[in-house]
């Protein structure tokens, strides 16, 4: 049940990560805070379609 999703930065809007949800447990989007290497810093990743 578990399903592939990709993570995009919250400021520079780049897809830099890839993880996988159970979307029965989770059906909102995920957001976590990762590191992106486009803007150098740690900031919030939401989940996109």
């Amino acid at each position: 049940m578990r399903q592939l999703v990709i993570l995009a930065c919250g400021e520079c809007k780049r897809r830099n990560y890839t993880t996988t949800k159970n979307k029965q447990k989770t059906p909102d989007r995920l957001e976590l805070k990762k590191y992106c290497n486009a803007c150098r810093k740690h900031t919030s990743h939401k989940e996109t379609k």
